[in-house]
């Protein structure tokens, strides 16, 4: 009623909204032009794998003129083994990765978070400082190692090491999600009797289902599409994963097979995308609370 009354403060209202109006609009725009350039990608990609081999850097049609579905079926076929088997070998170590670091981490990270034991300060401090070390630096003395073993050619270079809570980054994040849980709960199950290892089963492991996935998710993506640990321990085809498949069709059909390459390039992230999509609510969860508390 007072701006009705009042023509000067309607007006600073009219001009105010109609400024925050333009100010979105423009937001908008720059939002939708700037997914399109990050989309541009993964559209090139696809439609690129519909087309000739000799035409697709020479094509930029958008629609192609002519659908090549055999980039498909010549992609699949492989070439000294079939692609299902680099796709089997892929799930099957991104499978044992998420165990593997859900288990292990969850573990380090309860023990960090919730029980006192010695050097824990020290410990905790030079667990951080593993996350700033480069895999590099450490893959010769690995290789050394898993090959008196006897484990190159195996996946066991690859999945061993999640067992053993090597990924520093999965530990600091539970560790920030636990500190979030009060510890009255871990009092009050000590109070009836439980242990340690009752309480971190029973009470912190359900709770902490967001870091879980997060852990999960990232796990599973990191894995799926590294490429230096397969290329270095993986020597037989017939254990090759996704991306050395992809190196492996490259290399062995030259400029023919980019068609191919396309066309698996494009299948090999339907995985990725349907992970995401799954978990994508519990992943921002999972990302939005671990540093809640420090």
């Amino acid at each position: 009623m007072s701006d009705m009354t009042n023509p000067g403060a309607f007006q600073v209202n009219h001009v105010a909204a109609g400024k925050k109006a333009r100010s979105g609009l423009w937001m908008h725009v720059f939002l939708v032009l700037f997914g399109i350039i990050m989309l541009y990608p993964l559209v090139w990609l696809a439609v690129s794998s519909f087309k000739p081999s000799g035409i697709i850097f020479s094509d930029t049609s958008i629609i192609p003129r002519h659908f090549e579905w055999e980039n498909y079926a010549r992609g699949w076929a492989g070439v000294a083994a079939p692609f299902k088997t680099f796709f089997l070998n892929s799930f099957v170590i991104s499978a044992l990765a998420v165990i593997g670091n859900c288990l292990s981490c969850s573990f380090v990270a309860y023990a960090f978070a919730r029980l006192d034991f010695s050097f824990k300060k020290p410990l905790f401090a030079l667990m951080l400082m593993t996350i700033m070390l480069p895999v590099h630096a450490t893959l010769i003395p690995q290789y050394v190692l898993f090959n008196a073993f006897g484990w190159i050619n195996t996946i066991l270079p690859i999945v061993t090491p999640k067992f053993l809570a090597v990924e520093a980054f999965f530990i600091f994040l539970m560790i920030q999600f636990i500190r979030g849980i009060p510890r009255e709960l871990d009092e009050a199950a000590a109070i009836d009797g439980a242990g340690p290892i009752r309480v971190y089963f029973a009470i912190i492991l359900p709770l902490m289902s967001p870091a879980l996935v997060t852990t999960a998710v990232f796990s599973f993506l990191w894995t799926y599409e590294d490429f230096l640990s397969p290329l270095i321990y993986l020597t037989s085809i017939e254990n090759y994963v996704v991306p050395q498949g992809l190196r492996l069709l490259q290399a062995a059909r030259g400029s023919s097979s980019w068609g191919p390459m396309l066309a698996m390039s494009l299948l090999s992230l339907v995985p990725m995308f349907i992970v995401f999509f799954i978990f994508q609510r519990k992943l921002i969860d999972g990302i939005a609370t671990t540093g809640l508390k420090g």
